[in-house]
């Protein structure tokens, strides 16, 4: 969708695009979804005749003919943590000079996008980018000097170029990072593909029971190709398949492993489907084919009718 010329002056392309995406969603709410995600309900307490009617439920009302007044652990504005994955896999599919989207800039414009929602209930966000270690690090702030420097950070990532082969995927480090200064009780979204070594994967988990441990709302966007990475929809002949994070190489013929090779990749989606539903841990699949606003839309609407 082309730019109109009013918007350039105050708005970069990503910004633009991410307000587009956010105002779209807001315009069929009557109210923000995310003022629920700072807010955790503790327990009920008898009504007080002459208090506010604001928190009384009228489900339970209905129930028992009581009124009873919900009582809540926090209330206070959401602080939220951007989780951003650099590392050399993200940046698959290289670059070809069509207007789809790479993992990195799917997990870019998404972050714009919570950037763009969060904004406007004045909430804190913070940003951690990482590959093999973490890169950048930003307090959780709701300034608007703050959030325009995140915008900007963000914009250098779709400008870099993509890094040399070997730019490995450290999600443990990130993770347990992310653990240790996060205050409690954040919303923390993750944007990676999560293919850190195959070895570490019990590590993997291990770091997500800690961001939850800390009483942390996660949401995980597993970004992902699903036509080569999930599916291996390539042409019936032999390829030389390189590992862009370690640079190791195998040759095969596509027919031969494709059976094998699916089967893998669904085992894997399975471990950590099961591991995010024990964490309580919300995992989202991001095809990148299918487009960043349908998949953050339809993420958004679903969890507009939680809270």
């Amino acid at each position: 969708m082309p730019i109109e010329q009013k918007h350039i002056q105050a708005l970069s392309a990503l910004e633009f695009k991410a307000r587009q995406v956010v105002e779209g969603f807001l315009a069929g709410l009557h109210k923000s979804p995310f003022h629920g995600f700072s807010v955790e309900f503790a327990e009920h307490r008898a009504y007080n005749r002459g208090e506010s009617t604001r928190h009384i439920d009228w489900k339970l009302y209905a129930r028992t003919d009581k009124l009873f007044v919900k009582r809540y652990e926090e209330e206070t504005n959401l602080r939220c943590e951007l989780v951003v994955d650099t590392s050399s896999s993200m940046y698959y599919p290289p670059k070809d000079g069509t207007k789809e989207f790479n993992k990195v800039e799917f997990a870019v414009h998404a972050a714009a996008a919570f950037i763009q929602l969060l904004r406007k209930q004045r909430d804190a966000v913070g940003l951690t980018v990482f590959n093999e270690n973490v890169v950048l690090s930003e307090q959780a702030r709701s300034n608007a000097v703050h959030l325009r420097h995140l915008m900007q950070e963000l914009e250098r990532l779709l400008a870099a170029d993509a890094p040399a082969r070997g730019q490995r995927s450290n999600v443990v480090e990130a993770l347990h990072d992310i653990a240790r200064r996060a205050h409690r009780r954040s919303l923390v979204v993750i944007l990676s593909d999560m293919l850190d070594s195959q070895d570490r994967e019990t590590e993997v988990f291990d770091a997500l029971q800690h961001l939850r441990f800390n009483k942390h709302d996660i949401i995980l966007f597993h970004v992902v190709d699903r036509k080569h990475e999930l599916e291996l929809d390539l042409q019936d002949r032999p390829y030389t398949f390189v590992d862009v994070e370690t640079g190791a190489q195998v040759k095969a013929h596509a027919a031969e492993v494709r059976a094998a090779y699916r089967q893998a990749a669904a085992e894997r989606w399975h471990r950590l489907k099961l591991k995010c539903g024990q964490y309580r841990i919300d995992l989202v699949e991001a095809d990148i084919h299918a487009g960043f606003e349908p998949i953050l839309l339809e993420f958004l609407t679903k969890r507009s009718r939680l809270y």
